[in-house]
């Protein structure tokens, strides 16, 4: 780039945001973070999104010329257990950064999730123009936040959702593996060596799992395509599905980190049953998103699952 653009990522101390700095970084921008339990300024900025005052602060400061949000409780089970903290999050925060950014004119990239989908059986894949229909809390909000944004910048073309499955990738080594769904997985295997161990795990929701740092590539992307000034903004796509197309259940990702590893599964039990996790919350059965929008906008396609990207040691 001639001249350096500005990319304001929140949630970046997650881990998806800590990718998507990097990404960012790597093509030559400016990147600034928020956070908040975990700011480290000036690189991470701490940021309350729950005040619209901070929110305006830290974009007047920072002048971006995109904003990423990749701040959520993505979490089905905490959603579950404090709905509102979920929905003041994954939905109000949301709506006070659009109307921030939109009446600056910042284009607004928007994390979502394949769970807007209900994932009943033979349904999948998704296309963006499939009828959403979130089967717990967490989707629903998140389906909440996507109307939000879309609607505040619906004139302008300034509201952009992606949306992405389950995610891997390079945890933080303070949080470690439960920053993932599935590098998770790798701790699961490690617990069936014990002697008295057993362990219980779903061999039925069929999962996509997705690199991190190919979802920050294509944020990266899409910024570019988006702020690129031949374009014209109003007539792209505002929703956007990026995925892997490794359909694995959690038992059969488990039997690949076993056998990289050399290890034993003889104490893992793969349970076919299927529906709510033992916390009640309901899991849908497969929510594969299509990424044809994505594709017909670029070329883009999706790492294959390497497991060797998560944390390996015990």
């Amino acid at each position: 780039m001639t001249d350096q653009h500005v990319a304001l990522v929140t949630g970046a101390t997650g881990l998806l945001g800590r990718q998507i700095v990097k990404a960012f970084n790597q093509a030559g921008w400016k990147t600034v973070g928020t956070g908040l339990t975990r700011a480290d300024p000036p690189t991470i900025i701490k940021a309350d999104l729950a005040d619209k005052t901070a929110i305006e602060d830290v974009v007047d400061k920072t002048t971006p010329h995109i904003v990423v949000h990749c701040a959520a409780n993505r979490f089905p089970d905490q959603c579950d257990a404090n709905p509102s903290a979920a929905r003041e999050l994954n939905v109000r925060a949301t709506q006070r950064l659009a109307d921030v950014t939109s009446s600056r004119s910042i284009p607004l990239i928007y994390i979502s999730t394949d769970y807007v989908f209900p994932g009943l059986p033979g349904e999948s894949p998704y296309e963006v123009t499939s009828t959403p229909s979130p089967p717990n809390l967490y989707g629903q909000t998140k389906l909440e936040g996507e109307k939000a944004l879309l609607d505040i910048t619906k004139d302008q073309g300034l509201g952009i959702v992606i949306r992405v499955p389950v995610l891997y990738g390079a945890v933080d080594e303070g949080t470690g593996n439960k920053e993932s769904a599935i590098n998770v997985l790798m701790d699961a295997v490690w617990k069936v060596q014990e002697n008295d161990a057993k362990v219980v795990m779903d061999d039925w929701a069929q999962r996509y799992p997705t690199n991190t740092e190919d979802v920050a590539r294509v944020c990266v992307d899409v910024a570019t395509k988006y702020l690129n000034p031949t374009e014209d903004r109003t007539s792209l796509p505002k929703i956007l599905q990026f995925s892997s197309e490794d359909r694995m259940t959690k038992y059969q990702i488990c039997e690949v980190l076993a056998e990289i590893m050399g290890l034993s599964l003889d104490r893992m039990v793969a349970n076919k049953e299927g529906g709510a996790q033992d916390s009640g919350v309901p899991r849908p059965y497969d929510t594969h998103l299509s990424s044809q929008s994505l594709e017909d906008l670029d070329d883009e396609e999706a790492t294959p699952v390497d497991p060797s990207t998560t944390r390996t040691t015990k």
